[in-house]
């Protein structure tokens, strides 16, 4: 099977290449437009020459199965477009795109097409949040906060909120009928954003402050009486009269720990059985993402 990674920055090279690179049956492409980047990183892969690329004609000549995006955001649009247009399936690092068009876009190529899309929100798969699933979820709280960094409305909510606004969406359990978005915005930069999301008998809130003094992301699910508690995706704390805690194993790799290893699985898994995997529902999260940047420019109008 032969996949191409697309990209390799911190993201490519922290999380999915270790993933990528140790798979049976996988032969490893990467393509990069930094030479001295792409030599180092496949180097520490042991990659010959011929799966070393400066630049996605050469790669798309590869024939290949599948492709992963790890490109900066703005590259999306036009990467995506072309391995589409190949017919390679593509798993692409959220988001889409910056821009909602674009996504829609790039959604509807896919259909049109018949070619899987994917979009790498691995919280899904994540085992402390995958198992929220099963919890009552009468209110819902997410928090991912960092450290001295605001910043401009739409980057922040689309690179970095969308993780909350999609682990909302996929844990609230039933119909969304109200949403509401709050924040602080000054001198055009982002502070913080929150969103609440209602239904029938459940509220969600998702929380990002850019100046919080710590870097930390928590989930908390409660409902008849007990809570579940996860915090940085690698201590889970089921409260229930008395906590009790679980760690993540010493041996258990980020990877696994942060779903990204179910995720590339998945994905793959899918390609090989020749399933098309539909980018719609992500393109709900996009959709909300919008309604969120919007909401938080007219109010700093």
């Amino acid at each position: 099977m032969k996949v191409g990674c697309i990209g390799l920055g911190d993201i490519a090279q922290k999380a999915y290449l270790p993933v990528l690179g140790a798979l049976a049956g996988v032969e490893l492409h990467l393509q990069t437009r930094t030479p001295a980047t792409l030599d180092r990183v496949a180097d520490g892969l042991h990659l010959p020459a011929e799966r070393r690329h400066r630049d996605l004609d050469s790669l798309l000549a590869q024939d290949l199965d599948a492709a992963f995006v790890h490109a900066p955001t703005l590259a999306h649009p036009e990467i995506v477009t072309r391995l589409l247009e190949a017919g390679v399936p593509a798993y692409v690092d959220k988001p889409l795109a910056y821009e909602l068009a674009d996504s829609e876009r790039l959604v509807a190529l896919a259909e049109e097409r018949g070619v899987s899309l994917a979009v790498g929100f691995n919280r899904r798969y994540a085992p402390g949040y995958a198992q929220c699933a099963d919890h009552p979820r009468e209110l819902i709280l997410m928090q991912k906060n960092r450290i001295g960094l605001p910043e401009e409305p739409r980057a922040m909510i689309l690179d970095d909120f969308i993780h909350v606004v999609d682990t909302l969406r996929f844990l609230v359990p039933g119909p969304v009928d109200d949403v509401t978005v709050r924040a602080r915005v000054e001198d055009g930069l982002l502070h913080h954003v929150v969103l609440q999301l209602a239904g029938d008998g459940f509220t969600a809130l998702g929380v990002m402050n850019r100046l919080s003094g710590s870097a930390e992301e928590i989930l908390e699910v409660s409902g008849q009486d007990t809570k579940r508690q996860v915090v940085n995706l690698a201590e889970i704390v089921d409260h229930k009269g008395q906590p009790t805690v679980r760690r993540r194993g010493d041996w258990v790799p980020v990877a696994r720990q942060r779903g990204i290893e179910q995720a590339v699985l998945a994905f793959l898994d899918a390609v090989r059985a020749g399933k098309v995997l539909s980018a719609r529902d992500a393109l709900a999260t996009h959709e909300l993402c919008e309604r969120v940047v919007r909401a938080v420019v007219d109010r700093a109008a």
